[in-house]
């Protein structure tokens, strides 16, 4: 019996795999998935969505306004903006070209932003590393959230690579 519950489970799992194993349709650019994070109640961070994750994010978070830390060269051949507003959402552009524009000027602007929204948000950039960066420098400057605790929100956002760069501007020790 239990020879056969374990053929049965190998089975199954081979078949999900081989439907899972299919090419993409010609023409379309495949994205590679984004993980969404909500280190904060109402506040999502990503890496980049698929064009077709907008109305989704809308839907099923309730997102209302699309903070964008990527450069427009960064995706080429898409119209961000006109995705999200056709969407039904607020863009926001506030360009961040790597961890050297993690600082307070542009966590500034991402306060900003943040201050103005109304409802759910998402902050994105390529991977999540920029947006947890900028992030933990918005809270640790602008919210007087304790460096450490900004570092552990960061952290969750996404941050990997920027944060000797956020412990660098926020003059805590490597």
């Amino acid at each position: 019996m239990r020879r056969i519950a374990s053929v049965l489970l190998l089975a199954g799992a081979a078949a999900l795999l081989a439907a899972c194993a299919h090419a993409p349709t010609a023409g379309k650019i495949a994205a590679a998935p984004f993980t969404l994070h909500e280190p904060m109640p109402g506040l999502f961070t990503s890496g980049q969505p698929a064009a077709d994750e907008w109305a989704r994010l809308h839907r099923r978070q309730g997102v209302r306004t699309v903070i964008n830390l990527r450069l427009p060269q960064e995706l080429p051949g898409r119209d961000e903006a006109a995705e999200v507003r056709a969407a039904g959402m607020t863009y926001i552009e506030i360009p961040v070209a790597g961890s050297r524009e993690i600082d307070e000027a542009n966590a500034r602007r991402l306060h900003d932003a943040l201050a103005a929204a109304t409802g759910p948000v998402l902050i994105h950039c390529a991977s999540g590393n920029r947006v947890g960066g900028l992030l933990a420098l918005d809270q640790a400057r602008f919210d007087q959230l304790d460096a450490q605790a900004a570092l552990e929100l960061g952290r969750a956002a996404g941050m990997t690579g920027s944060e000797i760069r956020v412990k660098e501007v926020l003059g805590i020790a490597h």
